[in-house]
């Protein structure tokens, strides 16, 4: 059915959606929410439910369900919090806790439990968590609880959640008071704009202010650990959530609660409420501050001015000499261009052998096809997250969304996979069934490797961090079920589609390649440093983020910094290809797709640099396996995008070259 201009417009209703989820995402300051997005609103004495999160370290990167330890368990039992894809896939158990409050309701001295004594076992899983650094992170309102200390020179420090314990002298002892403060903001009723139906268009109105019942929004949460010797005597006849005989006294910098065997730990904690001037879209502002923030955007714009010069630098010289070369040509009659080919070498020479085909043509069209994919999911994926549609308060939707588009996009692999294939193939479709069942199956068949490699060994260490079994079917049933039917479909697609034809014929007979004074793949390992230059300050702080426990935000810079991997990419390839051709190597094909992907060598290399100086506290075999895991895991994705850059680029140009002058 065809839509008129006055159907009730799904353009005015597309226009109106754009305009809401703009408005909600990229100015969060602007008095539009989306539906469902509303600031949380609290009535005065109503409850508040914190919820635990897996017990994190950033020196065996294992994470650890919080009821792994003898901390007290909520009266109704423990509860697994609604989670996605993305959280599942990161090792984040969000469950219920003991710890209720009541909005603006101070309490102190609140106990909660106190623990059966403790066995060998459960003081030695403690001694472990607490030498390994272990750290407990609470959430109330998917607001992490952060804690802050002043150093002497007035810098603050944040971190997010608190440690298990603290070691003094050989003992070990726990904390196990907390402190907790919460910053809520009187609730101000935007303007909402809604959209109604009222005929032809639909009309953006304002919804009526309430300023009868405000409430409360939760704005921030503050936590500080103590460890409080309690009278075990007092505290035998009490109950959950009665209040304790003796005013504690929260002291962080002395330790009291020691822990030993055979001996039972007394839990407490108080709450404050404070209201706070900050409004509720810029509640994440104060976990978005960490340490090194200003060193942060300093760095990525010096970086983005360096990476910009030296590709204009090559931009101009890629360009000039191209240039002068063709129109040297160009401007020769027949006989001096005749007479010119026998006289001069270089790329004019192998006119004949320029397209013949490369060896294993089925890999290399795989290869392209997932390295498509690739970066077809990364674009996007940074471009949504740079609008704000994945922001951290979102936990797990920027791993979600990147799966999402990774199945999506298996339709542009297939398409581009089997018509490149055809291609290879002087337009012969036999065999693109087998080319898109290949695309469907090499990267993720790799990767499910690797991680299902990985996952064994967390299943080994009980860490919350493995992938639950329902979670591998899962998985399987995304890869079988929609990326491998969208990948054939592209492929079917892609035979359809009329292949690429040669501007020159291929010779039978394969010109010999001149003996080189330096083996070409030297250039070609080396031509990836360039591209890395873009990257290595950003992976800092990338793998910051992954390894450190840091909160990574900036992915406007990020997109920018990815757009310039792209450019530099092919820019380098298309050099590296045009010095193969001068010196009359006519294979380029390969050497094109790891003159730009050779970046992932360097950045593995940088990986390597990263765990041996920067996670120094990094203890165990396992936990470095499973470092060295996912640092192959990315690197193998970047080799395929960025390769897939320089191939499609050299390819390009070399068409372009041949196709721009008069050869016989």
């Amino acid at each position: 059915m065809a839509i008129s201009p006055r159907s009730p417009s799904i353009w005015a209703w597309a226009f109106s959606l754009l305009l809401l989820l703009f408005s909600a995402q990229i100015w969060p300051g602007a008095a539009f929410y989306l539906p469902g997005s509303y600031p949380h609103k609290h009535q005065v004495n109503s409850p508040l439910n914190v919820k635990v999160n897996s017990l994190t370290s950033i020196d065996t990167e294992l994470p650890f369900s919080y009821y792994s330890l003898p901390f007290c368990q909520p009266p109704d039992g423990v509860k697994d919090s609604a989670e996605n894809l993305g959280e599942l896939l990161m090792g984040d158990r969000i469950e219920s806790s003991p710890y209720q409050f009541k909005t603006l309701v101070n309490e102190s001295d609140v106990f909660l439990c106190l623990t059966k004594p403790l066995s060998k076992d459960d003081f030695a899983l403690f001694a472990k968590r607490i030498d390994e650094m272990y750290q407990v992170n609470v959430m109330l309102d998917n607001l992490p609880a952060i804690r802050y200390t002043k150093k002497e020179d007035g810098f603050v420090l944040r971190w997010t959640g608190y440690p298990i314990g603290v070691k003094v002298s050989d003992a070990y002892y726990v904390f196990n008071h907390l402190k907790f403060t919460v910053l809520v903001h009187k609730y101000e009723e935007p303007n909402v704009a809604r959209v109604m139906g009222t005929g032809d268009a639909p009309e953006v109105i304002p919804m009526t202010k309430n300023n009868e019942n405000p409430g409360y929004m939760v704005v921030g949460f503050e936590v500080v650990p103590c460890s409080f010797q309690h009278d075990l005597e007092s505290v035998k006849n009490l109950k959950m959530y009665d209040k304790y005989s003796t005013k504690i006294q929260c002291e962080p910098s002395t330790v009291a609660m020691q822990l030993k065997e055979n001996q039972p730990v007394a839990f407490t904690y108080e709450v404050a409420f404070v209201e706070s001037d900050i409004k509720w879209p810029s509640r994440w502002d104060a976990y978005l501050k960490m340490e090194g923030a200003k060193v942060h955007w300093f760095s990525i714009l010096n970086s983005l001015m360096v990476i910009t010069f030296l590709a204009g630098i090559v931009l101009v010289i890629f360009l000039r000499t191209v240039r002068r070369d063709l129109t040297r040509y160009e401007e020769l009659d027949k006989e001096a261009q005749a007479q010119m080919n026998e006289e001069l070498s270089g790329w004019k020479l192998v006119v004949g052998d320029v397209f013949r085909a490369p060896g294993n043509p089925r890999l290399l069209c795989v290869m392209v096809g997932d390295g498509v994919q690739i970066l077809g999911m990364g674009v996007v994926t940074i471009l949504f997250a740079a609008l704000g549609f994945m922001s951290p308060a979102s936990r797990g939707t920027l791993i979600t969304g990147m799966i999402f588009f990774y199945l999506i996009l298996g339709i542009a692999a297939g398409y581009v996979a089997v018509r490149l294939w055809k291609t290879l193939n002087c337009g012969n479709p036999a065999g693109w069934a087998n080319v898109s069942w290949r695309v469907a199956c090499f990267f993720p068949g790799i990767a499910f490797l690797i991680l299902t490699t990985l996952n064994f060994l967390l299943w080994g260490s009980h860490s919350t961090g493995a992938i639950p079994f329902s979670l591998f079917v899962i998985l399987i049933l995304l890869w079988f079920c929609i990326s491998v039917p969208l990948t054939l479909a592209g492929g079917y697609f892609g035979v359809r589609a009329p292949h690429i034809e040669y501007p020159v014929r291929t010779n039978q007979i394969p010109r010999q390649i001149p003996p080189q004074k330096y083996p070409s793949w030297l250039l070609v390992l080396g031509a990836g440093t360039l591209p890395f230059g873009t990257l290595f300050i950003e992976l800092f702080f990338i793998m910051s983020s992954l390894w450190m426990g840091r909160v990574y935000y900036v992915f406007g810079f990020l997109f920018i910094v990815m757009i310039l991997l792209v450019v530099v990419c092919a820019e380098v390839s298309l050099v590296l290809t045009y010095m193969h051709l001068c010196v009359e190597d006519w294979k380029w094909w390969w050497k094109a797709f790891f003159a730009s992907g050779s970046v992932a060598i360097y950045i593995f290399l940088y990986s390597v640099n990263y765990l041996v100086f920067d996670l120094k506290s990094l203890s165990g075999p396992v936990s470095a396996t499973l470092y060295l895991g996912y640092s192959l895991f990315m690197v193998l994705a970047i080799m395929l995008a960025t390769g897939t850059v320089g191939f499609l680029s050299s390819f390009w140009f070399v068409h372009y070259l041949f196709s721009s002058v008069k050869l016989d």
